[in-house]
């Protein structure tokens, strides 16, 4: 019987916890998935002058 107990006490208690999180708003949510995908593309754009600059670098060192 404490097999079946112990998970569903388990979800008893997640079901708790979540009624205490704080769930954001659409408006926040939205705010912060703009945000997220604008900070990708810039670290994208970064990351690949970075690379072109040095593997053009690394390809004359080389030469």
């Amino acid at each position: 019987m404490k097999i079946i107990s112990k998970p569903v006490n388990f979800l008893k208690e997640v079901r708790t916890e979540l009624t205490k999180v704080s769930w954001s708003t659409k408006k926040e949510l939205m705010a912060s998935t703009v945000l997220v995908i604008t900070v990708t593309g810039i670290m994208t754009v970064f990351i690949g002058i970075v690379d072109l600059g040095l593997s053009r670098f690394l390809s004359v060192l080389f030469k």
